[in-house]
């Protein structure tokens, strides 16, 4: 019989699915998902975005974030309703949203449900019009030589702080603070990368220490000292760009073996890697996963849902299959919230993420095997997870045709989703175009 070649990577991703972890024991399998209030009802409110998550708890979600909930600000606005990224008023409520007692209500409502909220802080930079830039020191934020705010990229509609004040810096700290207090799991920060190391450091340390009910922290930024300065997870951007290269016929099985290989010899055991296919930058800017990755797309979900480290992200919508890109600067609802075929293939991937310890995130999570020799079919992605209970084969097809893969003899394997068995080279899984199998060692 056949034998297929196992290629280990277990010196890189030494570490077993039973150590005891560095984070909240409620995220190594959790799923994020990204809510945007302003499209997610036709209202546009906290109110009924709370209708909406026995709907998500059904999904399988477990972190529900939430993009920034503040005022916003008039100067320089974009659009007619402006970025929620420029910020007025750390401590305010859009009243696009409601009231902060209405925000109360939803945190309560999904703290009910099991859920766990998390807020967008963005630490970077506040709007031109915030008070702070005209009741607060001047060296509060960046200035030019003229004296005026300072601008980034083409962000128009903000001023960038300066975290060369000791007394900004405990403002933001105080900001995040009032929000802790009523009750949120943690905060995903807005381009972390460019606000200095020693301020996380000191900021999340303080936190965890304040905050007993076990935090979370999410970082916009690939930057490896992110988590250093003690956030549980980061982007996985180079990993999202690469799915959509392979999706887009640009790159190939060899490409995301060298990526898993130099992502894992890159980043600590017990990192956090938050992979998607979709989130709001990708979908207002660059298009739907749909639009970018069209019959790969699903493919592309399965492998956030599997890669060692991986954390995935559902964005607002995607669990629908709604092909549209929000418009960022304005009112654009989300016309419904129908289940679809789109709805059960989420559930199922959430639903394989809870009941399968390999699949865990950081040092949690079961060692990684690239499944690479001659009877792999070229076009073929295959691995293993693997830690004491279990192990899974995912097989991922990066091509248009039909194909099949030779099974190690000796083995018996359950598809892991309709539980047809295969158990020896003359009954090989078949894939579909740009298909997959999740596979369960008996």
């Amino acid at each position: 019989m056949k034998r297929i070649l196992i290629i280990a990577i277990a010196a890189i991703l030494a570490a077993s699915c039973c150590q005891n972890g560095s984070h909240a024991s409620w995220t190594y399998d959790s799923v994020v998902y990204e809510m945007n209030v302003r499209q997610y009802t036709e209202e546009g409110t906290f109110a009924a975005a709370a209708k909406q998550l026995p709907r998500l708890k059904e999904l399988g979600v477990d972190v529900v974030w939430l993009m920034p909930i503040h005022e916003i600000g008039v100067l320089g606005r974009k659009g007619s309703l402006g970025s929620y990224y420029a910020i007025k008023d750390y401590k305010s409520v859009n009243p696009e949203f409601g009231t902060v007692e209405d925000f109360d209500a939803f945190v309560k409502a999904a703290h009910k449900l099991g859920l766990k909220v998390i807020l967008d802080c963005v630490a970077n930079h506040t709007s031109p019009d915030c008070a702070w830039v005209t009741e607060q020191p001047a060296d509060w934020y960046m200035r030019d030589s003229l004296g005026n705010t300072v601008v980034e990229y083409d962000w128009t509609d903000i001023a960038k702080l300066n975290y060369e004040n000791e007394d900004m810096r405990n403002a933001v700290r105080d900001a995040m603070r009032y929000w802790l207090d009523r009750g949120i799991d943690g905060f995903r920060c807005d381009m972390a990368y460019i606000v200095p190391q020693d301020f996380w450091t000191e900021t999340i340390s303080g936190f965890r220490s304040e905050y007993k009910r076990g935090l979370y922290f999410l970082a916009e930024g690939e930057q490896t000292w992110l988590h250093d300065a003690g956030f549980d997870a980061t982007y996985a951007w180079r990993c999202h760009h690469l799915l959509n290269d392979i999706a887009q016929g640009k790159a190939g099985v060899q490409d995301i073996k060298d990526y898993v290989a130099e992502d894992a010899a890159e980043y600590p055991a017990d990192a956090f890697r938050l992979m998607f296919t979709s989130n709001h930058d990708e979908n207002s800017w660059s298009g739907s996963e749909i639009e970018r990755m069209g019959k790969a797309a699903r493919l592309m979900a399965v492998l956030t849902f599997t890669l060692p480290q991986s954390q995935p992200l559902i964005y607002t919508a995607q669990e629908i299959g709604y092909d549209h890109r929000l418009a960022f600067f304005e009112k654009d609802p989300v016309p419904c919230w129908c289940q679809s075929d789109e709805t059960n293939f989420y559930q199922t991937l959430t639903a394989l993420r809870h009941s399968h310890p390999a699949l865990r995130s950081g040092e949690k999570g079961g060692e990684y095997e690239v499944l690479d020799d001659q009877w792999v079919p070229d076009d073929v992605f295959a691995f293993t997870r693997t830690c004491a209970k279990e192990k899974l084969m995912v097989l991922a097809n990066f091509s248009e045709k039909y194909t099949e893969v030779a099974l190690p003899d000796a083995e018996k394997w359950a598809d892991a989703i309709s539980g047809e068995i295969f158990n020896d080279e003359l009954n090989c899984p078949v894939l579909t175009p740009w298909g997959y199998r999740i596979l369960v060692r008996k």
